[in-house]
C-alpha cells in the first residue's frame, strides 16, 4: 500500500481487517465460479439481478471508469465496497491481471452462502 491518499471517492472503503475478510470469500467465489471479474462483468450482474454485492478497487485510475457501479447497486439494493488494491483484488480473483471490480454472484446451494451473508452485512454496516 503506497501513501498516497485514497481518492474520497471511493466509499466506503473497507479497513485492514475486512479487506482480508473480503479478499479471502472471493478466493472462494472464484473456485466456485460464483464471481465475475472486471468491470462490465460486474455490470451485467447487477443487471440480471443476480449480484450478492460488489467490490471495487480504491487505487482505479480514473476511478470514475467504475463509479457507476454504486449507483446501480443501489438501485438494485446490493451492498459494495471499496478495497485498497486492483493489485490484490486481481490475485485473490486468481488472475495474474488488476482486478478493478469484481462480483460475488448468488448461487442457491452453494457453499458459500453463510460466508456471503455474514459479509453483506459487515458491508452494510460501512453503510449506515
Amino acid at each position: 500500500m503506497t501513501g498516497e491518499a485514497v481518492n474520497p471517492k471511493a466509499y466506503p472503503l473497507a479497513d485492514a481487517q475486512l479487506t482480508i475478510t473480503i479478499m479471502d470469500l472471493v478466493q472462494q467465489a472464484a473456485n466456485y465460479k460464483q464471481l465475475k471479474k472486471g468491470a462490465n462483468e460486474a455490470t451485467k450482474t447487477l443487471n440480471r439481478g443476480i449480484s450478492e454485492f460488489v467490490i471495487m478497487a480504491a487505487d482505479t485510475e480514473p476511478l470514475e471508469i467504475l463509479l457507476h457501479l454504486p449507483l446501480l447497486a443501489e438501485d438494485k439494493n446490493v451492498p459494495y465496497v471499496f478495497v485498497p488494491s486492483k493489485q490484490a483484488l486481481g490475485r485473490a480473483c486468481g488472475v495474474t491481471r488488476p482486478v478493478i471490480a469484481c462480483s460475488v454472484t448468488s448461487n442457491e446451494g452453494s457453499q458459500l452462502r453463510t460466508q456471503i451473508l455474514q459479509l453483506k452485512d459487515a458491508i452494510e454496516k460501512l453503510l449506515i
